[in-house]
């Protein structure tokens, strides 16, 4: 018996190490995973600028990482638990690495980056060449050379990151749904939302680092080491400046490479936690799994997938469940996508301000919701019923709450000729700007090319001739211009380079945003890990659980996943109020926006979108609030059968309360 002992010990650590040693590594396979996701989610204004092309398109680059997904997201979600899951997850880890790679690749192919400017950085003209100079020769960068013209416009590196972020999609496929079968098939019912909740912990930590890191990247100009960046005109919080968008990429790419090593260690199939000191249920799990194996050999690998996706598309509550996770899909990954963008333009933040703030105040909330949602669960062995009305009501608050976010806005920035008069007076956008006007009328400007500068008068110009700046001091971005016949003041009519800073009063409203923010996502987050754990467990058999989870995920993605981002940028390049301009002329990245219509968008299109989700939710909680859940008084000749009906039914009701947990699931994923 001592030598039994021993054994059975043995075996129990053996196994225990392994099952934690998975969680470990798979818990970094979501944190890298997250972390390149949430990196390119940040630098989409970058590749923007960088590339010179409209938010729309941009918007299509970011849901190519869906169409890569749903490519395989169907199949590796059910034949992954057939195959060996470990090895899945981490060839999938890397591909996603080299999927990274070929995002950075542009970097390389590419000539020096050169934005619009009218002042020249090479020295070589005159200093007061770009200024208001009457009858006078204005030599403008960058200058219209129809060669140059005719490679710009058939440059197409962008296709590069579209491939690069098609690739990742694909290689972040088996990732989600085989982890999570993994978990649930391996561990212990009560422990699998801890372990869980342990999970998407790193799925918040990886967007962390991740966003810590585009903000770095953000703040570092794109050709840093290879310019003099003492001679840059243009700043962090200019809407021309591109950061070293390209340098996490390579960071990304091998993170997800090294995680992808443990899983290649990791068993197929492990004992259930819990009952490995039991040989005789070891011996029976092994005979019953090669009972398996050779019924599996002789039925064939795909015999039950017609009939399982019949079962599942016949499944009410869990078809309302997709719908639902759709509509609210729709607009967190519109929230997510655009959210840097809107604190650069409503708030006047840089780039890598606006990408440190979300990180700082949206995600560690997050982080301890899903962890005190898991304990939650574990502790008080929350019911279905219970989970449901957690997930559904905590939803609608976090909703109502969501309204403030349209009182915490700031005005347009004030721009002579464009949102202003030039004698500082607001005008009536979309309706033509008067560019010149009689104080600039004689300088000879550029009306097209953005280069703005701040006066002292508080009003900001798109250039330093069309502010009537007749002479200039100083280099680079100190340049100060002087004697402004545009700029009406007591004083000196001075001007420099920059727009104008929206003031102590749009800060404040940037603070309560991001509190309001903060509390949203804590209270969003803390009822996700009940909502997903009844999704897998009670709403969906067993052996559909990964295909359920795949199925979900795919129509997700079609219907969400990749429209929302490009009908979104679309509906934020109509808000534009300056394009950049192209070498030849043509139109680039936009420069300002309408932020009053770019915030009506924004904070609107959601809120529309989530609230029509709520009908299907409570109207599931109408149809079951007559249902019998598992475990509650019955009649002794229906309880047997409302057990095995109504208990599908009722606890699937859970898991649409919490469809804004699945959508959760949707957003760390994209993130």
């Amino acid at each position: 018996m001592g030598e039994t002992e021993k054994r059975i010990e043995a075996h129990r650590i053996r196994c225990l190490s392994k099952l934690k040693m998975f969680l470990l590594a798979i818990t970094c396979a979501y944190v890298s995973k997250t972390l390149s996701g949430s990196y390119m989610n940040s630098m989409l204004t970058q590749v923007e600028r960088q590339f010179n092309i409209p938010t729309s398109l941009v918007g299509f680059i970011n849901g190519s990482f869906e169409i890569g997904n749903l490519l395989l997201i169907i199949f590796v979600s059910y034949f992954g638990t057939k195959l060996h899951r470990p090895i899945m997850i981490g060839v999938g880890c890397v591909v996603m690495g080299l999927g990274c790679f070929l995002q950075s690749l542009p970097h390389f192919l590419m000539n020096r980056y050169e934005y619009e400017s009218t002042v020249s950085v090479s020295g070589n003209v005159s200093s007061t060449s770009f200024l208001c100079t009457e009858n006078g020769t204005q030599v403008l960068r960058p200058t219209q050379d129809p060669s140059e013209c005719m490679k710009e416009v058939k440059s197409l590196m962008w296709v590069y990151v579209l491939v690069g972020n098609i690739i990742r999609g694909v290689g972040e496929t088996p990732i989600m749904p085989l982890g999570i079968s993994y978990i649930e098939d391996f561990a212990k019912s009560e422990n699998s939302p801890l372990y869980i909740g342990f999970i998407e912990t790193g799925a918040i930590i990886g967007p962390l680092i991740g966003l810590l890191l585009a903000s770095f990247c953000a703040n570092v100009y794109v050709d840093t080491g290879s310019v003099n960046t003492d001679e840059l005109t243009i700043t962090p919080t200019d809407t021309r400046w591109v950061g070293a968008w390209w340098f996490g990429f390579l960071i990304c790419a091998g993170a997800n490479v090294l995680t992808a090593i443990p899983f290649f260690f990791l068993p197929k199939t492990l004992p259930k936690e819990g009952l490995e000191h039991d040989v005789d249920i070891i011996k029976n799990n092994k005979e019953e799994k090669q009972r398996e194996e050779v019924k599996k050999q002789k039925d064939g690998i795909t015999k039950d997938f017609l009939p399982f996706m019949k079962s599942l598309s016949c499944n009410p509550i869990y078809m309302l469940f997709i719908l639902i996770s759709v509509i609210q899909f729709n607009a967190f990954v519109n929230m997510i996508s655009f959210m840097p963008k809107y604190l650069e333009q409503q708030y006047g933040k840089s780039s890598s301000d606006a990408i440190f703030l979300i990180g700082i105040y949206n995600l560690p909330p997050i982080c301890i919701g899903y962890i005190v949602g898991g304990l939650i669960m574990k502790k008080f062995k929350i019911t279905v019923k219970q989970a449901a009305h957690i997930g559904c009501w905590l939803s609608l608050l976090e909703y109502l709450l969501y309204f403030l976010s349209f009182f915490m806005t700031c005005d347009n920035s004030p721009v002579a000729g464009i949102t202003t008069s030039y004698e500082g007076i607001p005008k009536d956008l979309y309706v033509g700007s008067d560019i010149l006007a009689a104080c600039n009328m004689d300088c000879n400007c550029p009306t097209k090319t953005w280069d703005p500068v701040c006066g002292a008068n508080g009003l900001s110009y798109m250039s330093a001739c069309l502010a009537g700046c007749e002479t200039s001091v100083g280099a680079g971005i100190n340049m100060v211009f002087q004697n402004c016949s545009c700029i009406h003041t007591s004083g000196n009519s001075s001007a420099v380079l920059g727009l104008c800073d929206k003031g102590h009063d749009c800060s404040m409203m940037l603070q309560y945003f991001l509190i309001m923010s903060t509390i949203s996502s804590f209270i969003y987050s803390l009822a996700a890990i009940p909502g997903y754990m009844v999704l897998l467990s009670r709403c969906i058999k067993s052996e559909e659980k990964s295909l359920g989870v795949g199925v979900h995920a795919f129509c997700t993605r079609v219907f969400a996943g990749i429209p929302a981002p490009i009908y979104f940028g679309a509906l934020v390049d109509s808000t534009c109020l300056h394009w950049g301009t192209l070498k030849c002329g043509k139109p680039g990245a936009c420069r300002i926006y309408d932020s009053t219509n770019f915030r009506y968008i924004y904070l609107g299109l959601p809120a529309a979108l989530r609230g029509s989700s709520f009908i299907p939710a409570f109207l599931i909680l109408i149809l079951l609030r007559k249902r019998h859940l598992p475990g509650e008084n019955a009649s002794p000749g229906t309880e047997l059968a409302e057990t095995k009906v109504t208990g599908k039914e009722n606890e699937c009701k859970d898991v649409h309360q919490n469809s804004k947990f699945s959508n959760d699931n949707e957003f760390k994923t994209k993130l």
